[in-house]
C-alpha cells in the first residue's frame, strides 16, 4: 500500500482535526454536541455514584504510581511522523502504571486490565501525552455506550457487585463488546507491569515532512517476557507495585514502541476494531523507565493524560472516543485537584 493510496483522505481527516479537535473536547464536556445524550459530567457523576468519591484521587484508574524515564527514538518513527519525538534522540518521559476502577484500595487480582500513561516532554516546549491498556481493543465504540456500560455495571448494594442479567443485556445489545470478551477471557492477566503489553486503542493522524498523513496506532511492546499472574501474587493487593519496585531496584525496564500503520479501509473511528496484523508496523524506539514513586508525591500526581495532547506531526482522528475522553479527563482532573486544594488547606489549617 503506498502512501498515496491513503493519503487524500487522511489528509482531509487530518485538517479537519486540526480544526476542531479543541473545540470538540469542550463541546462534549458542556453537551453542546448531544444535548439529549450523555456528556462528561454525566460519565464522572456515573463513576462516583457507582463506587464513591475518593478525594484527591482519579475517577477512574485511581490506584497507580508514578514512573520516570526517557524515550529513545532510533528515528524510524520519521517514515510517517514529522514529530520531534521520532527524530533520533532522547526524550525525557513522566509516566503511569494504573488499573482501571475508582478505588484506590481495590486488590489489584480483581482487575484483569493493566494501564500506562506516558507524557513524552519534547524539547521545543510540546508535549505528547498518551493512555494505553493491556487489550489491542477497546469495549465500546461510542461515549454513550460507555455511559450504559457504568449504568449495567452498578454495584448491587447487597452484593457490591454489578448484576449478571443487567451487564448480560448491555452485552446482548451491544454485539460490539464481543472482540473485547474474548480477547480478556483468552489472555490471563500479567504478572507485572513490566511484562505487559499496552495498546494506544484509538487510532491518530500522523504527518510527515512532506506532508502525507497516514492513519497510525501504538503499542508498547515489552523486553521483559510475559508471565500470568501467579495464585501467590492474587493473596497481595498491592503485589504490581510491590513487583515493579523489585525489578526496578536491579535496574532500567525498557518497552518497544511500535507504531502500526492503516492500510486503505482500516478502521479510524472503531476502537473495538483491530487492524489486520499484516499491516506494516514501525520499531520507533525504547521507553527507559529507571524509576517508581507512590502517586501522592511523584511527577505524575498532577498530570492530565489527555490522548488529545499531540505535538506538530501527529493528530486525533475521527474517533469519538477521543474528545469523549479529553472531556472526562478534565472533569476528573478538575475535581480531584480542588479536592486537593481543600485537604492540604484543611491539613494547613489544623497545624495552626
Amino acid at each position: 500500500m503506498s502512501r498515496a493510496d491513503i493519503c487524500v483522505p487522511c489528509r482531509l481527516a487530518a485538517i479537519a482535526a486540526v480544526i476542531g479537535c479543541t473545540a470538540a473536547a469542550f463541546a462534549w464536556t458542556a453537551g453542546w454536541l448531544t444535548p439529549k445524550r450523555v456528556d462528561a459530567p454525566h460519565i464522572v457523576n456515573t463513576f462516583e455514584s457507582n463506587y464513591g468519591i475518593h478525594a484527591g484521587y482519579r475517577r477512574n484508574h485511581a490506584k497507580g504510581l508514578c514512573v520516570e524515564g526517557e524515550f529513545e527514538s532510533n528515528g524510524n518513527g520519521a517514515r510517517v511522523s514529522r514529530a520531534a519525538v521520532f527524530a533520533p534522540g532522547e526524550t525525557p518521559v513522566i509516566g503511569r502504571f494504573a488499573i482501571p476502577g475508582s478505588n484506590p484500595s481495590t486488590p489489584d487480582a480483581s482487575i484483569p486490565v493493566r494501564s500506562m500513561a506516558l507524557l513524552f516532554q519534547l524539547k521545543d516546549g510540546e508535549q505528547w501525552r498518551t493512555g494505553m491498556n493491556s487489550a489491542p481493543v477497546f469495549v465500546v465504540r461510542t461515549p454513550n455506550q460507555f455511559y450504559q456500560q457504568l449504568v449495567a455495571s452498578k454495584p448491587d448494594p447487597q452484593t457490591g457487585k454489578p448484576d449478571p442479567a443487567k451487564l448480560d443485556a448491555f452485552f446482548g445489545a451491544n454485539p460490539e463488546t464481543l472482540p473485547f470478551r474474548q480477547w480478556i477471557k483468552a489472555h490471563p492477566p500479567s504478572s507485572s507491569f513490566a511484562n505487559t503489553a499496552f495498546w494506544g486503542i484509538n487510532a491518530f493522524l500522523a504527518t510527515d515532512a512532506d506532508g502525507n498523513a497516514h492513519a497510525v496506532r501504538w503499542e508498547m511492546v515489552p523486553q521483559t517476557p510475559y508471565e500470568a499472574e501467579s495464585a501467590d501474587q492474587k493473596l497481595n493487593p498491592d503485589f504490581l507495585a510491590d513487583d515493579l519496585g523489585s525489578r526496578l531496584a536491579q535496574g532500567p525496564l525498557r518497552w518497544h514502541l511500535v507504531l502500526t500503520v492503516a492500510a486503505l479501509g482500516d478502521p479510524t473511528n472503531d476502537a473495538t476494531q483491530q487492524w489486520p496484523a499484516s499491516r506494516e508496523q514501525i520499531d520507533a524506539g525504547t521507553l527507559v523507565l529507571r524509576q517508581a514513586t507512590p502517586q501522592r508525591s511523584g511527577a505524575c500526581r498532577d498530570v492530565n493524560y489527555d490522548p488529545t495532547v499531540l505535538p506538530d506531526g501527529l493528530k486525533p482522528s475521527d474517533d469519538p472516543l477521543l474528545a469523549a475522553r479529553s472531556a472526562a479527563y478534565a472533569v476528573s482532573f478538575n475535581r480531584r485537584t480542588h479536592e486537593e486544594a481543600a485537604l492540604a488547606h484543611a491539613h494547613g489549617e489544623a497545624q495552626q
